[in-house]
């Protein structure tokens, strides 16, 4: 039942105190404060971290040729392995089952770049149709590389929105235009766009094309390849791990290479290192809850020894309180009331001031691999709760205590 007379006594204590209260509710706000702030840029690097990894498609494995490290059968180190047209189609054969999408690329290299007198200085690879979705590559203007293309050594072109922006700004669409290669007219057909401004400055062309015309032969400069979606991240790094190591064991096999040697031949796999991201942010949060939930048990100590130096100061009044027929209950709520009143206001403070500047602030904040600090609500208003609870528990023992006070030396208390 509300007691008037109750709220009466906390405020006018508060008002006795101004400063003490003032104090104890600031360490008790800052705890909440720091903690939400901490687990808010917590989960802003695991959203930064979401963003890298959703540039290229997130099941990606990327395969590229080194140089030999080591002797083996015969074969001398310092050996550079080249991948091929056969070591892709062979691949492809090899691990159907496993693959969803796939791709080769060449970089060609060499070359001169022009639209009408302007020179440009963009690198020029050759790929796939499939390249688009291992990219991540969003078509804004007409469209990808397509299998007619390949087949045909089309002499066509997709530019990147950067290079539409920079070189094409006079005109409506690029779509039409014409660059000119080595002296060789390519045909825009379409312009994409991709998470950062450096991955548009890139002008794909048909890989048949690149090999062809730009004597390429069959080699290949790297062998791109996505698996299907599984029902969970664990499963996907499983599957991920299991069709790296196959697929460089078959390409050591092919190339001569030692099984041991980690040069040769490189397979990266974004499944892998998304895992040791996550894995690292996870930690760093752990980390975080530990400072934050420190620097609460800090405040609740603060309102613990705040309510120490109450129950002294009132021993005198908590003795002719008893004296007068109060009951220990009356006595202890007493004091417990102040205790959680001081504790939820604070602590709902510090979580409103940090809630409102997270959403505020947060969507502004430009730091790499943190995007949009945030907190979810019901995991700050929980952790709110449960200090109002560890506040009630600080003012317990206290009240306790001065429950327990004999009524005469309570009365002889100076």
């Amino acid at each position: 039942m509300f007691d008037i007379e109750r709220w009466q006594e906390i405020f006018d204590t508060i008002r006795k105190n101004k400063l003490r209260t003032f104090l104890t509710g600031i360490s008790v706000a800052s705890g909440i404060f720091i903690l939400v702030i901490l687990l808010g840029f917590g989960q802003g690097m695991r959203n930064g971290i979401e963003q890298e990894f959703e540039q290229d498609a997130a099941t990606s494995v990327w395969v590229w040729p080194g140089v030999t490290s080591k002797e083996y059968r015969g074969m001398n180190p310092g050996r550079r392995i080249q991948l091929t047209n056969e070591n892709f189609n062979n691949s492809v054969a090899l691990f159907n089952e496993t693959i969803e999408y796939n791709s080769p690329r060449i970089f060609v290299r060499n070359v001169t770049v022009n639209y009408g007198k302007e020179s440009l200085v963009y690198s020029i690879q050759g790929v796939a149709s499939n390249f688009q979705f291992i990219e991540n590559a969003k078509m804004i203007d007409g469209r990808f590389i397509n299998y007619q293309d390949e087949m045909s050594t089309a002499k066509v072109a997709i530019v990147g929105k950067k290079i539409r922006t920079d070189v094409f700004n006079e005109v409506e669409t690029p779509i039409g235009e014409y660059i000119d290669i080595s002296g060789i007219p390519f045909k825009i057909i379409g312009v994409y766009k991709e998470y950062e401004d450096r991955e548009e400055e890139r002008i794909y062309i048909p890989i048949s094309t690149a090999q062809k015309v730009f004597n390429g032969g069959d080699r290949v400069n790297n062998m791109s390849f996505t698996l299907p979606a599984v029902e969970n991240f664990d499963q996907a790094v499983a599957q991920a791990v299991d069709f790296k190591d196959n697929l460089k064991t078959y390409l050591q096999q092919v190339h001569t290479v030692a099984p041991d040697d980690t040069s040769a031949v490189e397979v990266w796999s974004a499944m892998e290192e998304a895992k040791r991201y996550y894995s690292l942010t996870g930690n760093i949060k752990l980390f975080f809850w530990f400072v934050g939930v420190c620097t609460i048990i800090a405040g609740v100590v603060g309102v613990s020894n705040i309510m120490l130096i109450v129950v002294k100061e009132r021993t005198r009044e908590i003795g002719i309180r008893k004296a007068l027929g109060a009951k220990p209950w009356s006595i202890i709520g007493m004091i417990l009331h102040e205790a959680i009143f001081v504790t939820a206001i604070s602590g709902f403070g510090g979580l409103i001031f940090s809630m409102a500047l997270l959403e505020v602030v947060g969507p502004h904040i430009e730091i790499d691999y943190v995007v949009n600090p945030s907190v979810n609500f019901t995991v700050a208003f929980t952790t709110v709760i449960v200090l109002v609870i560890a506040g009630t528990l600080a003012g317990f023992f206290p009240a306790w205590r001065a429950a327990r006070v004999h009524t005469i030396e309570a009365l002889k208390d100076e």
